[in-house]
């Protein structure tokens, strides 16, 4: 019997092997500045160099393109100098289901405005009040990102037998649209906007959306834009289901998630707690993963 058993079991291995090595998680990102990252490499330590390291076996990541490299990695295959969230979200996901392989698909452009450049109904008018130079009145975000995460899964759904499951959208964006009493006011409205073109874009009804919360310094031109946002962004949290807000502090001194001396952009150890963050409010809206 013991026999019998043991070449049920030899015969099984292979099939689950197989099955688990050709299962890839996606996970969407998007936002401005601090989704590209200000994080410096150089100054991780030792030990979170390694964990980067071992990430990336089984971890890639396609940002501004649908060109595929190892997490922390350029294309071409020389290390990147600055990396944001998504370092940290791939070394969250991996230590946490260590068998699994992942995909992670970035866009990222540094003050851009939900009302403009991202705007799944983008108009140039739109633009024009959104974004505040020629170049990023030319941006098309939404339609970026989806097209290029249609080419990478259509990549994906070429390799025979590979199984595909969307894990959750990450977005960091926001700072822009606090400088203008209309962007400000609108903003709620615009991010569930979103949230809702990147399901029924993909067709994933329940699609995990995970959000941090801004926290730059108010601008001059509209003092109240900061706590509008903020606010706006809490309501969005508690509307629905499966959309997570990571919230962050107004303390000047940034101990939650520290930032460089200009106060809006993550430093190094903020972009590690920030993807950090992200990692964890992913696993926790997977649990049957």
């Amino acid at each position: 019997m013991k026999r019998k058993l043991l070449l049920q079991l030899l015969v099984l291995l292979p099939l689950l092997s197989f099955s688990q090595n050709n299962e890839v998680y996606v996970v969407l990102l998007g936002g401005q500045s601090n989704m590209a990252g200000r994080g410096q490499f150089q100054e991780l330590s030792s030990s979170n160099k390694d964990r980067a390291n071992e990430a990336s076996q089984y971890v890639s990541i396609a940002s501004g393109s649908a060109k595929l490299a190892p997490l922390s990695y350029t294309a071409s295959g020389k290390r990147q100098v600055n990396f944001g969230p998504e370092l940290f979200i791939g070394i969250r996901l991996h230590e946490h289901y260590p068998d699994r392989k992942f995909i992670l698909i970035k866009e990222a452009q540094g003050g851009t405005s939900l009302y403009g450049a991202w705007h799944p109904q983008w108009t140039q008018e739109r633009a024009l009040i959104g974004e505040r130079d020629d170049k990023r009145q030319k941006m098309k975000l939404y339609a970026k990102h989806t097209q290029a995460i249609k080419t990478v899964i259509e990549q994906l759904k070429a390799q025979k037998n590979t199984a595909i499951k969307f894990m959750g959208m990450c977005w960091m964006q926001g700072e822009k649209d606090s400088r203008l009493e209309v962007t400000a006011t609108e903003y709620g409205q615009n991010l569930q906007l979103l949230i809702q073109s990147y399901r029924h874009t993909f067709d994933v009804e329940d699609l995990p959306f995970v959000f941090g919360q801004i926290n730059c310094p108010p601008r001059t031109k509209f003092p109240k834009g900061t706590a509008i946002l903020r606010q706006q962004m809490a309501n969005v949290s508690n509307s629905e289901d499966n959309i997570y807000m990571i919230p962050t502090s107004m303390q000047a001194d940034w101990k939650d998630f520290p930032k460089r001396e200009d106060n809006v952009h993550y430093n190094t150890l903020g972009q590690e707690k920030l993807g950090t963050a992200f990692g964890n409010l992913l696993i926790e809206s997977n649990t049957t993963l």
